[in-house]
């Protein structure tokens, strides 16, 4: 994977650079969605997809990068060890041009909510993008957790970029059955049993997989396909639950309003004035 520059306005698009015959350029939108419970998938008319996209996604978000070209060569994004801090590492690394032009911003002007069986997401009106996430597990070692951050200078690099992808060691075994997530191990995600962390070194933060749940949220909310000025929270929501609700945000033309940063407001976007000594050390 690589992620070059791209010129104001632009937005963020992935290109297949594995397919040489017919479309291979995603744009990074919430239309081009398919909803999954697992990961974030975007496919384009011709058919191509590309999975996994929702911690680059946040990385970028997370370090104010509005335009980008990602080339990947292959049908998913490299997940790593299920975190955004090596992107965010090499992004900061890499540097931010900050471009000749003004951010335009979504701003939320009334609350939009959806729920399913499993949970619901909502979204309202808020100064800059803050965030609530609740999530409930039986298992002891994550029970019941909540965090609220504002994610305005930088939060998301301090906060949220070091926490790890988790799963339960059944579902594991379940997935594997299936054929699914051959390659993992207990370094690249997080796997709890009960009351019990099996990966080397356990738990990075106490409430490591709520902070990583707000991780996949601000990457799926990023397909708004520009910064979101408003307060989104989740309860027991993943990856399907927001990218409903970005629907059911922009099938409501009075709910939002696109407006054009000022210097103070785009101050306080998510990434605004973040810098490399910020990044957690563990990352």
């Amino acid at each position: 994977m690589s992620v070059c520059p791209a010129p104001a306005n632009h937005g963020v698009v992935f290109v297949r650079t594995d397919i040489r015959l017919g479309n291979a350029v995603l744009p990074a939108l919430w239309d081009r969605a398919e909803q999954s419970p697992l990961c974030t998938k975007i496919k384009n008319d011709a058919g191509v997809s590309v999975s996994t996209i929702e911690h680059v996604m946040a990385a970028l978000v997370g370090c104010g990068v509005h335009n980008a070209v990602i080339k990947v060569d292959g049908p998913e994004e490299p997940d790593l060890d299920g975190r955004a801090a090596p992107i965010v590492r090499a992004i900061m690394s890499a540097g931010v041009k900050t471009l000749d032009a003004p951010i335009t911003a979504i701003e939320v002007l009334l609350p939009v909510e959806v729920q399913t069986a499993q949970g619901w997401a909502r979204i309202g009106p808020g100064e800059g993008l803050s965030m609530q996430f609740h999530i409930e597990f039986s298992d002891k070692v994550i029970g019941r957790q909540t965090k609220s951050l504002n994610l305005a200078n930088g939060a998301f690099v301090r906060e949220l970029c070091d926490s790890r992808t988790f799963c339960r060691a059944s579902d594991v075994e379940a997935m594997r059955a299936a054929g699914k997530v051959l390659g993992g191990t207990l370094e690249n995600a997080v796997v709890v049993d009960g009351d019990t962390v099996l990966s080397p070194g356990g738990l990075r933060h106490s409430d490591e997989p709520v902070r990583h749940k707000m991780l996949d949220a601000l990457g799926d909310l990023a397909l708004a396909g520009a910064p979101i000025l408003g307060h989104y929270e989740g309860h027991k929501a993943g990856h399907t639950l927001t990218n409903m609700l970005l629907c059911a945000l922009f099938a409501a033309p009075d709910a939002y309003r696109f407006h054009e940063c000022d210097a103070a407001m785009a101050a306080q976007l998510p990434g605004a004035g973040v810098e490399a000594h910020e990044i957690p050390a563990v990352a």
